[in-house]
């Protein structure tokens, strides 16, 4: 069973995601304080830097934008010149250009944004100028990926491009006929407010954290949503509607005494799961460092003594910790490099198990990420996509005077 319970105050709102009982998903959104990713600006280059490839753009943000080279070629690969040209030739300064935000400023950086546009829609993303089709790979049966393929070939013009989503499989033309026609329309106002506007300009947000998640991963014929709202029960159920007729069923209102959170364990689940130290079942523990670019994750037996010899007992403990690891990196949106530091195995059969067990979870992450392999001093590498930083709204804050490198002692007489 998954229910998505939505927690919705004067500020905030927050949403948890369950998957039989257990917390997989969280994020939080302040008011005002909406994430950029998605978003699409009129900008205006700023700076045009050959020695990196790149330009800055104001978008109106407190830092400019970067952009890539990469992020001005062509989106199609294939269509991309063989010998990758100066940024030089493709921007100049004070030049307007339309960009989308692929990820968020973060630190001292600005957001990164690329002209390779993209609109999500409900059972595909839209892309205006990549000219090609691809099926999620998620669609594992041939031949309902040749129908999708063969049915978005027919459907796209000579310069667009779709990518047919996993919610897609088994749908009928017409409701992806439809989700085309939405999508389209939402490009024509983009291009037509991006002729009339100055830059820097908005031009158009993606949606609020409780309607992208709706659109990209609620199943309204399955999957239960309960919020402690009447205005968000309502605003649910009419974005419902549109994305699903009569799927206005699934939407349930809390109106119990305790906060909904702690009504379905949430709260208990949140803290245990967003500390540096986390105790798994049986009592074995995992240390989670985390840094801008790089986690860090070390497996300790601790109090978990199962097993018949020491080989299983480690066993054991490493397929424990991979099924937690791959649910807390999903759940704390962990990206950049992670490195896993379990405990050494002698038997390259329980490393494999070991791994599979890993990629069996975030399999089903919606956000892609890769499995390396171990390194020669046995450490699992792997890496993950980031892009926003919703969760950021639940993790404890780093300490601004010390940066959360300090230390508590005492003077010695």
């Amino acid at each position: 069973m998954r229910q998505m319970i939505v927690h919705w105050s004067q500020h905030i709102t927050q949403m948890a995601f369950l998957e039989n009982g257990r917390l997989v998903e969280y994020a939080a959104e302040r008011d005002q304080q909406q994430g950029l990713v998605g978003t699409y600006y009129k900008g205006r280059v700023m700076n045009v830097l050959p020695g990196m490839q790149a330009a800055f753009v104001d978008i109106g943000q407190k830092k400019n934008a970067f952009l890539y080279v990469d992020d001005v070629l062509h989106p199609h690969l294939e269509k991309q010149p063989e010998v990758k040209p100066s940024i030089e030739t493709l921007l100049q300064p004070g030049q307007d250009i339309v960009v989308q935000v692929r990820k968020e400023p973060r630190g001292g950086k600005g957001a990164r944004v690329t002209t390779h546009y993209t609109l999500p829609g409900r059972w595909m993303v839209y892309m205006p100028f990549a000219e090609y089709v691809g099926v999620s790979k998620k669609i594992s049966r041939e031949a309902e990926r040749n129908r999708l393929k063969a049915i978005g070939e027919r459907l796209r013009r000579k310069e667009e491009g779709l990518i047919m989503r996993t919610v897609s499989e088994d749908e009928p033309t017409e409701a992806v006929e439809g989700d085309l026609a939405f999508l389209r329309a939402q490009w024509d106002n983009i291009t037509r407010r991006a002729l009339e506007a100055d830059a820097p300009a908005l031009l158009h947000r993606d949606l609020s954290i409780v309607q992208r998640f709706i659109r990209d991963a609620f199943h309204p014929q399955t999957d239960e949503l309960i919020v402690d709202s009447a205005e968000a029960a309502r605003e649910a159920t009419s974005f419902l509607d549109e994305m699903a007729p009569g799927a206005y069923k699934q939407v349930r209102q809390y109106t119990g005494a305790e906060s909904i959170f702690t009504a379905y364990g949430v709260q208990e689940q949140l803290h245990k799961s967003f500390g540096h130290k986390i105790t798994l079942e049986g009592g074995a523990t995992l240390v989670w460092d985390e840094t801008e670019a790089l986690t860090v994750i070390d497996v300790n037996t601790a109090q978990y003594i199962g097993g018949h010899s020491l080989e299983e007992t480690v066993t054991n403990t490493n397929l424990l910790a991979a099924e937690e690891i791959g649910r807390l990196i999903r759940l704390r949106d962990t990206g950049g490099i992670i490195v896993i530091d379990f405990i050494d195995m002698e038997l390259e059969a329980h490393r494999r198990q070991v791994i599979a067990r890993l990629e069996g979870v975030i399999s089903r992450d919606r956000t892609k990420a890769h499995i390396l392999g171990w390194t020669r001093l046995g450490l699992l590498e792997m890496t993950r996509k980031k892009a926003r930083h919703d969760s950021a709204g639940f993790a404890p804050a780093t300490c601004p005077c010390c940066g959360g490198s300090g230390k508590v002692g005492q003077w010695q007489e």
